[in-house]
């Protein structure tokens, strides 16, 4: 029984793909550095060019970074973008979600980082998208760039709670 447990815990850990990380529980360090890169990427094009320009992907399946982490390091996945972009965008007011995307026929999953402008956009893992009536508008279209079928998404907001 032990080792179907443990079989199980692995399988699931390697088949998980990007997480979600909880940044309810984060708490802003006191680095003046990035203290100011919170203040200066105050809209979400800047912080989409500012990933785009600093940052390097890097699969970190077992383990999600904070936004700090992920600053320091340069170096994460989807969910370390996506984590990092609603933090900064959500110290400067910007209502922002992270967005979980599952897909058929494929274990794996996405991270996206959403914001609500006057429209929605998005970051993802790096790049910045505008201009979308709804965030299935956006699910739809980061899953055909990627030619993959979702099976279904979620929406947390900052403090982790699905909110579609």
């Amino acid at each position: 029984m032990k080792k179907l447990l443990f079989l199980f815990i692995i399988l699931t850990l390697l088949l998980s793909g990007c997480g979600i990380y909880n940044l309810s529980f984060f708490t802003i360090p006191d680095d003046a550095e990035f203290l100011a890169l919170i203040q200066e990427l105050d809209t979400p094009q800047k912080i989409g060019d500012y990933m785009k320009e600093n940052f390097e992907y890097e699969k970190h399946p077992y383990h999600s970074l904070n936004p700090y982490e992920f600053f320091k390091i340069k170096k994460g996945d989807c969910n370390d973008y996506s984590c990092f972009a609603t933090f900064i965008a959500i110290q400067n007011n910007y209502k922002a979600y992270q967005v979980k995307i599952f897909y058929t026929d494929y274990s794996d999953s996405h991270a996206l980082a959403v914001f609500k402008e006057n429209y929605y956009t998005f970051t993802d893992c790096q790049y910045y998208y505008r201009e979308y009536l709804t965030i299935k508008d956006i699910v739809d279209y980061d899953t055909n760039l990627r030619n993959k079928t979702w099976s279904k998404y979620i929406v947390y907001d900052y403090w982790n709670n699905i909110v579609e």
